[in-house]
């Protein structure tokens, strides 16, 4: 069966997860993308890569219509929901409902769209291009970010209107496009990890986010997390059901406060920077092929009885600007906890601090019975290893 799968840059996600799992699935894979260099380099001519700007609904269905006839379209970035739910459609396959994936990419039409259905008011102000932030009439601190950001770029708490001024003009200076200025929800950071075959939704999980210091938000390690309350997992489900996620992976990140989930973003596709690897490790089964045969149209099968394991996603992040002067390679350590050690950038390669998951250096997967054992085993690699960036 012939897949197309939309993407921009390279990611583990796709790399290591669902192209494994399309070839398991005997599925015939074509990447269409518009860095196909970059993919060719990575896949080693092992996938076929085709470029086109898959930015273009209309380009990526005459791309698609000559050749092969699709039995999927499916995409996990965040850039390209909406294209491979619009694709989909034209095709009479099975994908997502177009709208929702623009409501859950525009962080504004996901906070007008859920305050609107009654669920969750988060004061929520966006600034467009030629917009003042003077001129807003905001209660501080707020966090200012990018309308449709990704990975923490640019995402900022800000203090007080002087501070807001500033940091609009430094993000401005880098990037185009709308902000938003929402309200500061403060909390323990959970996620809720669901894939659903457009008529259930089953959830497989979540993890507790730990966070770099204010002013920003870099994610600096992800623990293990299943056993959150009913009560906020209703509450996250009765919003994405609102927003209309319906099939495939869904990544949500929220708080609880008062003993509801109130969202920080939606992310429709699944959880990546490697936990997406960890989660299948978890789990005991490949959460890549059950996301994938969501968008052959199949049902979701019976979730299998839960395996009690303790897990935990590290990332080295680089705290200066500079060169990685040293750094550990790519290993595997078997034992009581299963570490999987993998290094994101190379020995001398450049460091520019970007304060998002830019600056990871390395990720360190581990799992284990027990969340003790996992901690300690995480902190003896890290404590037996050396990362060094100079000048």
């Amino acid at each position: 069966m012939k897949t197309y799968v939309l993407a921009r840059n390279p990611t583990d996600s796709v790399t290591h997860g669902f192209l494994p799992a399309a070839s398991r699935l005997g599925l015939d894979v074509t990447v269409l993308t518009d860095e196909p260099a970059a993919h060719l380099e990575m896949y080693a001519g092992e996938t076929e890569v085709l470029g086109c700007d898959v930015a273009d609904v209309s380009g990526l269905v005459d791309r698609i219509a000559a050749s092969a006839a699709p039995a999927a379209v499916f995409s996990n970035s965040d850039h390209l929901q909406a294209q491979a739910a619009l694709v989909a459609s034209y095709f009479d396959l099975p994908g997502k409902d177009w709208r929702a994936a623009l409501r859950c990419r525009n962080k504004a039409l996901m906070r007008s769209h859920l305050a609107a259905a009654g669920l969750d008011a988060v004061t929520s102000v966006q600034l467009l291009p030629a917009d003042d932030p003077a001129a807003l009439d905001l209660d501080y601190p707020c966090v200012l970010k990018p309308r449709e950001g990704v990975a923490s770029e640019d995402v900022v708490l800000v203090r007080d209107a002087a501070e807001l001024v500033v940091r609009v003009g430094e993000i401005r200076a880098r990037r185009t496009g709308a902000l938003v200025v929402e309200e500061f929800l403060d909390g323990p950071l959970h996620t809720l990890e669901t894939v659903g075959d457009g008529t259930g939704v089953r959830v497989l999980g979540g993890f507790r986010t730990e966070l770099s210091a204010p002013p920003h938000f870099v994610e600096e390690r992800l623990v293990w997390h299943p056993d959150l309350p009913e009560p906020a997992v209703r509450s996250v489900l009765e919003q994405l059901a609102a927003l209309g996620v319906g099939l495939g992976a869904c990544h949500t990140e929220f708080v609880v406060q008062g003993g509801r989930a109130r969202l920080i973003e939606v992310n429709d596709r699944i959880i990546g920077d490697q936990c997406d690897l960890l989660l299948a490790d978890v789990l005991g089964e490949c959460v890549f092929e059950l996301v994938l045969r969501t968008h052959l149209g199949e049902a979701l099968a019976p979730s299998p009885t839960p395996t009690k394991r303790a897990a935990r996603v590290e990332y080295v992040c680089a705290a200066r600007l500079g060169v990685l002067r040293q750094a550990p390679p790519a290993q595997d350590v078997h034992g009581p906890v299963r570490l999987a050690y993998r290094p994101l950038r190379k020995v001398g390669a450049t460091v520019a601090l970007a304060h998002s998951n830019r600056d990871y250096l390395g990720v360190l997967r581990a799992v284990g019975d027990e969340q003790a054992q996992v901690d300690a085993a995480v902190a003896g690699f890290l404590g037996a290893h050396r990362w060094e960036v100079g000048a």
